[in-house]
Order: C-alpha cells, then sequence, then structure tokens
C-alpha cells in the first residue's frame, strides 16, 4: 500500500474518531446539565414544600392578632418573648436555617417582628429575595409560585417559603419566611457529575474502538477501493472491471459503489458521443459558413455601387441574427433608366428563413427583370402567387419593392407588410413615409396589391430598413425605436450613403451595448442626385 494510501486512511480514521468524540462529549455535556438541572428542580421543589410543612404548622400555633398588633405599634410584651421562643424550637427542631416574620416595604426593605439574629421588633434590612414578589405575596395572600432560591456569600444557598400570617378578621398583618439551607445540593451534584463521567469515558472507549473498526471494515476500505478506481478511470479513462461490483456494505456506500460504476460506463459513452457530435457539428458548422458565404455573395456588398454613373449613390449593409438571415435587400437596373429597389424580411431565422429568402429575392428580381411591367404591385402579384405554391411551412415574407425613373425622380412603390421607409427633402430632416400596407407575400393566393407613387428631387435620401434595426432591444429590454433611428438618420443627414448607414449602426451599437442580437439588421440608403 502506497504512503499515499496510508496516510489518507490514517487521516479518515483520525477524523472520524474526533468527531465520534466530539459527538459523545456534546451528548455527554448535554445530558449531565439536563440531569443536574432537573435534579437541582427537584430539590428546591422538595425543600420549598417543607418550608411550607414547617409554615402552616407555625401559622396552626400563633397569634395573628398579636403579630397584628406588633406590626403596628412595634411593642414588645409578654406573648412576644413567647412567640420567639417557639419560633426558635421549631427552627431547631425542623432543621431550618432561619425563621422569621416581618413586614416588606415598597423599598425593598424588610421590617422584622421577629428575627433571631435582629437586635430588636423593627429592625430593618434590605431585602434578599425578589422585591415584587415578596410584596405581592404581602399584599394579595397568595402563595407565590416561585421558590425564592437564592445565593448569598451570608447565608449560604437557601430557598425561602413565604406565607401570609393574617389577623381574626383575615387581614394581613406580616409574613413568615421558612428559610431552608441547600447546601448539599453542590455536594450531590459533583458527586453525580463524577459518577456520569466516569461512566460515559468507560462507556466512550469501548464504543470508540467498536466503531472505529467498524468504519474501517464497512467505510475505510470501501471508500479506498471507490477513490483508487475513480484515479484509475481519471488517468486512463479505464471503466471499472469489475472491482466496485465486489463491494457489499448493505448501505449507501454499495449504492455509491454501483452508481460510480454506472456513471463510468456511462461517461465513456457520453465522451464517445461528444466526440461524434462535435464532428457533426464541425461538418454543420463548416456547411453553415459556405451558406453564410453563399448567401452574401447573393447580395450587393460592393460600395459605392454603379460608379459609372452619377445620378444615384446607394449603400446596404445586412447584419444577420444567426449564420444565416431572413433579410434580404437588392437594387438593380430593369432598364437604362429605371431602377428598382427591394427590401424584404422573411418570417422565421436560421436556414428555413435563409432557404426562403433565396427563393424570394431571385423569384422577385426574375420578375421584375422579365421587363414587361414597371408596376411593383403586380410584380408583388405574380411572385406572391408562385411563392404560395408548397409553401407548407407557411413561411411568408414582408416586402418594400420600388422602381424609379431616374431620368425624372418618379417612383412606384409597393409595400407588402413592411417597415415604412424614410425620406430626406435636401438638406432638410428624415421622416417617415406612412402609407396603408398591402397584406405580406406568400400569405395567401391571388392577394390584390398596392401602390403609390412618390417624387424624388435632386439631392433627397430615401432610407429603407427591416424590423431588425426599430425592434433593437438593449439589456433592460427597451426597443431601439423609429424615433432613435430618425434622431441617428439626422445626425448623418448630410453624409453620403455609406456614412449615413454608420451613423445608424454606430447608434444601434450604443443603444444594445452587449445584449444579444434577436433579429437580423438590414438597411439600404439611396442619394438621388438626377441627371
Amino acid at each position: 500500500m502506497s504512503a499515499e494510501k496510508k496516510r489518507r486512511k490514517k487521516s479518515i480514521g483520525t477524523r472520524i474518531l474526533m468527531n465520534s468524540f466530539i459527538l459523545t462529549a456534546v451528548i455527554c455535556i448535554g445530558s449531565i446539565l439536563l440531569a443536574v438541572n432537573n435534579y437541582k428542580d427537584t430539590i428546591i421543589n422538595l425543600y420549598s414544600e417543607n418550608g411550607y410543612n414547617v409554615g402552616n404548622i407555625i401559622l396552626d400555633n400563633i397569634d395573628g392578632d398579636a403579630v397584628m398588633r406588633y406590626a403596628t405599634t412595634w411593642e414588645e410584651d409578654e406573648y412576644y418573648h413567647e412567640m420567639c421562643s417557639f419560633l426558635t424550637g421549631v427552627e431547631q427542631a425542623s432543621g431550618a436555617a432561619f425563621i422569621y416574620i416581618a413586614v416588606p416595604d415598597r423599598d425593598g426593605n424588610l421590617h422584622y417582628i421577629h428575627d433571631e439574629d435582629s437586635p430588636y421588633l423593627g429592625f430593618v434590612e434590605p431585602m434578599a429575595a425578589d422585591v415584587n414578589e415578596v410584596n405581592l405575596v404581602y399584599e394579595t395572600g397568595k402563595l407565590s409560585e416561585s421558590k425564592f432560591a437564592r445565593h448569598s456569600r451570608t447565608y449560604g444557598y437557601l430557598t425561602s417559603s413565604i406565607l401570609p400570617i393574617r389577623d381574626s378578621a383575615g387581614r394581613i398583618a406580616a409574613l413568615l419566611f421558612v428559610d431552608t439551607s441547600m447546601d448539599t445540593i453542590a455536594d450531590s451534584i459533583l458527586g453525580y457529575v463524577k459518577l456520569i463521567a466516569r461512566n460515559t469515558i468507560i462507556v466512550f472507549v469501548i464504543g470508540s474502538l467498536a466503531y472505529l473498526a467498524y468504519i474501517k471494515l464497512y467505510m475505510i476500505k470501501p471508500i479506498e477501493l471507490l477513490t483508487a478506481n475513480a484515479d484509475d478511470f481519471v488517468r486512463s479513462g479505464a471503466v471499472s472491471n469489475g472491482e466496485l461490483e465486489r463491494i457489499h456494505t448493505g448501505d449507501e456506500i454499495e449504492e455509491l459503489a454501483r452508481a460510480i460504476s454506472k456513471m463510468e460506463v456511462d461517461i465513456r459513452a457520453y465522451i464517445n458521443n461528444i466526440a461524434r457530435v462535435t464532428a457533426e457539428k464541425e461538418r454543420i458548422g463548416a456547411e453553415l459558413n459556405v451558406a453564410t458565404k453563399i448567401q452574401s455573395d447573393m447580395l450587393p456588398k460592393v460600395f459605392p455601387h454603379f460608379t459609372d454613373r452619377d445620378d444615384v449613390k446607394i449603400a446596404a449593409s445586412m447584419t444577420p441574427a444567426k449564420e444565416v438571415g431572413g433579410d434580404f435587400y437588392d437594387f438593380f437596373f430593369v432598364d437604362d433608366d429605371h431602377l428598382a429597389l427591394v427590401m424584404a424580411d422573411v418570417s422565421g431565422k436560421g436556414v428555413p428563413a435563409a432557404l426562403f429568402m433565396v427563393i424570394a429575392k431571385t423569384l422577385i428580381k426574375n420578375r421584375t427583370l422579365k421587363g414587361d411591367t414597371l408596376s411593383p404591385a403586380q410584380i408583388l402579384n405574380d411572385v406572391n402567387n408562385l411563392l404560395c405554391e408548397g409553401n407548407e411551412e407557411g413561411l411568408f415574407v414582408t416586402v418594400w419593392i420600388a422602381i424609379i425613373d431616374l431620368r425624372t425622380g418618379h417612383g412606384i412603390a409597393a409595400n407588402a407588410g413592411h417597415e415604412h421607409p424614410a425620406l430626406c427633402r435636401g438638406d432638410g430632416e428624415f421622416g417617415l413615409v406612412e402609407y396603408k400596407h398591402s397584406m405580406a407575400v406568400a400569405v395567401m393566393e391571388g392577394i390584390p396589391y398596392r401602390e403609390h407613387e412618390f417624387e424624388l428631387a435632386p439631392g433627397d435620401t430615401l432610407f429603407v430598413y427591416t424590423d431588425g434595426v426599430a425592434e433593437a432591444t438593449n439589456a433592460s429590454n427597451e426597443l431601439f425605436g423609429t424615433d432613435r433611428m430618425l434622431a441617428a438618420l439626422n445626425a448623418g443627414n448630410d453624409a453620403d450613403p455609406e456614412a449615413l448607414l454608420e451613423c445608424v449602426i454606430d447608434a444601434i451599437g450604443e443603444f444594445v451595448q452587449d445584449a444579444d442580437q434577436f433579429d437580423d439588421i438590414t438597411m439600404l440608403a439611396v442619394r438621388y442626385n438626377g441627371r
């Protein structure tokens, strides 16, 4: 056995032994304290009850009217000396420590009528017992439930039994105190503690040795085996060869051994599965990278575009929320004079939306380039009917499409459930161009789409976008909104289209900070310069 295992075994045994000692000591001390307290209460009750019995005998043999007279006049007579002799005799015969008669006052003093140690009738001394409890007995005549146990340096450990003395009219004249010494309790308790401690130590030594032998056989050795098996599994990944099945303790350790054995098998299977899943994930990741590249290549991304023309400047950007997105933009010439602009957002995210985006973009561009119509409404109508065929997943796409005659600035636009575009006239400010939308594309066949006409003057700038711009969300779940979007646009309204998009992108980034992006963010800006 290695030195490390020996050290570990000794450490476990020592800790168990120490814990057993602490537990036994706590139980022993608690038991002693409880027993001593019960013993002490029992003795006090017995002594107090004995004091009340002695007190009742005294009350039956003294004149209450005389006591009332002494408490009023504080003058001795012949009966007073007879009463004092009687009380002294009872004190000696009963074994009481002190028997005295006194009247308490509210200042906490006792005015003695009889006390063997008092120099005269009416001697005043501070009260040793609880003032309120004593006065309560004096005022009500009811015996107190308190035992009036107290420890005094002068008189020792005493318990007082206090009884009211009444005259023939039932009035309380004074209080009779019967004090019983309890100094023997300390000796009794000490002897009791020694007996309990001696027996406990003997039981503890024998029990601890037997318990340690049991623990070593049924806990320490199985735990060492579990530890060694776990070390082997960590170092080599080897699954238990049946060693753990030989642990038969009949308790949780045996269950733990079975669980560890099963866990090793499950971990090995999990590691193999992780390796397989990781390889598959890497393959899918590589394919998604290719899909991202293909999708990116489908969108115009070289700016400035149309460098051979001065009548228009265009910039666009698309930031997908996932590897591939469902947003797309497009711009192309139908002929030498007519420019088509497209901004669209496919419902959903990820690969399904990206595939639907490819189909929708291709159909819109091909239908527009067919050249038999310059009507955006007719283009959307034809594309809608095509997309509805076989659309089992129920995807749809919001589309804003416009065709602008660059000779005149005259444009025609159709909006199929998309965001309102923003327009800046010359050196003015951006504002939303709001009008009634048509239904999104691919929702239902045969939908008629509306279109409206607009005019662009040289210097005007048109800005279109998807809902990912206005719905960009920060950590406080606040939306970026169109107001912040317009503010960002107006901060750079005199900039060229590329710089204008940067203004909006920077504003969104400053707003959302480190919050996750939940939707694609796509924008397109067009500056019409005229001819």
